[in-house]
């Protein structure tokens, strides 16, 4: 019901090689040149309408390099992003001691940003960036006009903006707009391929000639540069052929699950915008496992497990919807979740 299906590395690598035979690949990369590699970023070029593409093995240094190469040029390191941006709160403040970068909070907490946002930040900025969605407010978003009035923000301020698109291809039916329409906010854009589209691992960032070409130097520089990823490349291709298409679907289903949930169980955010989003309810995180655990058990669907909430008393888990649960029956599902809860 939420997350991946699990396969044995055996079962990924030969679906991965009549991939490679599906879609003509017979030549490796090197060094993240040619081959799969070459393939992919070419799409990734005419999918969001930009000048240009590079393969990162992973988002973190694919952001690292972003950032930096924007606040070189601006002969600034202040910049700003919201207080949740996964880079604050799940990579070791690496931008901070890797690049020394002065982080200034564009946002604080479960808050959209906007561009009252930018205007309310003082000085010289380096950059600004934006997850779209804000993963640890529960995949939350601004509106299409509440984006674009911030790129305008931004442009008017003469300060570069870059977004954090790890889930974009799970925001874009929230805006209702095209891949090249959002990328055109922003300066850089970074899209991970291993959470929605299902693939390997592996980044990639996406903006202006000048730009992506600064950022393949500090991609060697920071030891990204490996002598092949073609499996992760090939991968990615399969998850933009098979997995893309499929992601409205999930965000549908999603938000009508989350719709079937008793009103004891709070939604995060209230109508979900992606395929994955927040719940919070009253009980114990020990307890509340162990009966998910046996509800598991009994009937063979995966849940997702829950952990203390900042509030006494209360839990909470991340709920994330794959293809893996269209199959399933959303209110049979949301009645076996409020079921673990309710039993408190």
């Amino acid at each position: 019901m939420s997350g991946q299906s699990p396969r044995s590395p055996a079962e990924v690598f030969s679906a991965l090689a009549r991939a490679c035979e599906d879609l003509g690949i017979d030549a490796w990369d090197w060094y993240g040149e040619g081959g799969a590699v070459r393939r992919l970023e070419d799409d990734l070029v005419e999918r969001f309408g930009v000048e240009a593409a590079a393969f990162f093995p992973s988002g973190v240094m694919a952001q690292q390099a972003a950032l930096r190469v924007h606040c070189d040029r601006a002969g600034s390191l202040r910049v700003a992003m919201p207080d949740l941006s996964h880079l604050l709160v799940h990579e070791e403040d690496g931008p901070r001691v890797l690049h020394d970068l002065e982080i200034l909070f564009l946002t604080r907490g479960f808050e959209v940003p906007t561009a009252a946002h930018v205007a309310a930040l003082p000085g010289r900025l380096g950059a600004v960036l934006v997850e779209l969605p804000l993963r640890d407010a529960g995949c939350l978003l601004p509106t299409w006009d509440e984006l674009r009035e911030l790129s305008g923000a931004c442009r008017e301020r003469g300060v570069a903006l870059h977004v954090d698109g790890a889930r974009i291809w799970e925001a874009q039916p929230w805006f209702d707009h095209s891949f090249a329409e959002i990328a055109a906010q922003a300066d850089s854009t970074y899209v991970s391929f291993y959470k929605g589209l299902g693939g390997l691992a592996g980044a990639a960032l996406l903006g202006s000639a000048d730009v992506v070409a600064e950022a393949r130097r500090w991609r060697r520089r920071l030891g990204g540069t490996t002598y092949r990823v073609t499996a992760e490349a090939v991968a990615a291709l399969v998850g933009l052929r098979d997995r893309l298409p499929l992601i409205p679907q999930t965000v549908a289903w999603a938000q009508a699950f989350a719709a079937a949930l008793p009103a004891t169980i709070t939604v995060q955010p209230g109508r979900p915008q992606t395929n994955q989003f927040l719940l919070y309810a009253a009980g114990d995180a020990d307890a509340v496992n162990e009966r998910t655990v046996e509800a598991i058990e009994a009937h063979g669907v995966g849940l997702p497990a829950w952990w203390s909430a900042r509030e006494p008393g209360r839990v909470q888990t991340e709920v994330v919807v794959t293809p893996a649960a269209l199959g399933l029956d959303l209110a049979a599902m949301a009645a076996q979740l409020a079921q673990v809860i309710l039993a408190d």
